[in-house]
């Protein structure tokens, strides 16, 4: 009489350095977009991503490593998407979720200029405006404009619409309006545009 052989056990979760590494920042990007990072805790990643939590330490460190590594994933994704031409819908997703942790992250008193190592969306810009500009302090500070201003319309409209009375303007005119003045700011002699309307 044989004995039966037990079933062989079902891997449930990510297997091997780079499953477990891809479903922990996948989660906790997912969970820091949706909760903040300090509502977020490392049981919660581990949970969601079915990685145990000793590894997600194991691999990251601390939760400040680990907020770091999530916004480089981030980051990296985004670039990755936008330099293959990949879907309208899945970049907007990206960069809502990237936006969301690097403004959850800054609102939770992380510091995420220095947790973060690249930035490769500002970098990509800066690559393409810096060569217009005689000066690459102006250049630069042009760049910042801009992401702020994108940054600004991105977690304020609903404020921006009702403050300054643009609810009746649809969606297409506001995200027109900003794409145009984006692109007046990234222009040589904005500043100084702006500078002398100022003064008048």
């Amino acid at each position: 009489m044989t004995t039966p052989t037990p079933p062989a056990k079902v891997a449930t979760g990510p297997v091997g350095k780079d499953e477990v590494v891809a479903a922990a920042l996948s989660a906790a990007a997912e969970l820091f977009a949706e909760r903040g990072v300090s509502a977020t805790s490392i049981r919660d990643i581990a949970a969601r991503s079915k990685v145990n939590h000793g590894l997600i330490y194991r691999h990251f460190g601390t939760k400040e490593q680990l907020v770091g590594a999530v916004l480089d994933h981030l980051g990296t994704r985004l670039t990755t998407l936008l330099d293959n031409g990949g879907p309208a819908d899945e970049i907007e997703l990206n960069m809502d979720r990237h936006m969301r942790v690097m403004a959850r992250a800054l609102l939770d008193g992380y510091p995420i200029g220095q947790l973060q190592t690249r930035f490769p969306g500002v970098t990509r810009l800066l690559d393409e405006v810096l060569p217009r500009f005689d000066d690459e302090r102006a250049g630069r500070l042009a760049v910042a404009n801009a992401v702020a201003l994108k940054l600004g319309w991105r977690f304020f409209e609903p404020f921006l619409r009702s403050s300054a009375g643009l609810d009746p303007i649809s969606d297409g005119e506001v995200r027109n309006a900003v794409g145009a003045e984006v692109a007046r700011i990234l222009e040589p002699g904005a500043a100084a545009d702006q500078s002398a309307a100022a003064a008048d």
